[in-house]
């Protein structure tokens, strides 16, 4: 008796946990870019981690990581982080060699709302996989694998240019809003004013 109410108590948190996963990829809206903004870099991940299973030359794992790496920045930068949550940075050189970083987020449009499910899954997976790459710089730096660490560096590198990139995107956001807050008060207060020295004239 006491063994068929524990498996019926799994069975309903199974089917309990199944819902909330199932209820939270129905929130995704962009199925394809949120399946990609995870793929490459955890598939970077674990071709680092696994490659010596399969192949013994560092050429050729190197070059498979540094290309999953590519592709995982591009799409980052370039597609996911514009679908996801509306942001996006990049980067242009003037006619005088100057360079300019240039960090934007999208206005507010009702056809184009930045969903919960969908920010939640690219922040977590912007903020996770440096963290993992530092752990791997760590160990390799610790077990002095040095080739091994030149990768790592350029994972960190990759990784945290998009993560700068769009927490300063994240900020700029933030501070449009505030401005256009205080914007907007503002008006309504000179307005009021207005009206009542309207009214009492």
């Amino acid at each position: 008796m006491i063994s068929l109410t524990v498996n019926v108590n799994y069975s309903l948190l199974y089917q309990s946990s199944f819902k909330q996963s199932r209820h939270f990829f129905n929130l995704i809206r962009h199925p394809v870019a949120g399946f990609f903004h995870i793929f490459f870099r955890c598939a970077a991940i674990a071709t680092y981690l696994f490659c010596g299973w399969f192949s013994k030359s560092f050429i050729a794992n190197f070059i498979t990581i540094i290309l999953l790496l590519a592709f995982d920045f591009w799409t980052v930068k370039n597609v996911t982080g514009r679908l996801l949550v509306g942001l996006r940075w990049w980067n242009y050189i003037d006619d005088n060699g100057k360079s300019h970083w240039i960090y934007e987020s999208r206005k507010s449009q009702s056809d184009k709302t930045v969903y919960p499910a969908e920010s939640r899954l690219f922040w977590l997976a912007l903020i996770i996989c440096p963290a993992v790459w530092i752990v791997f710089f760590i160990v390799a730096l610790i077990t002095f694998k040095f080739k091994w660490l030149l990768i790592v560096i350029v994972a960190l590198s990759l990784n945290f240019a998009n993560l700068i990139g769009y927490v300063k995107c994240k900020k700029g956001a933030h501070s449009r809003l505030t401005r256009m807050a205080g914007d907007f008060f503002t008006k309504q207060i000179i307005s009021r004013v207005r009206f009542k020295t309207v009214c009492y004239r």
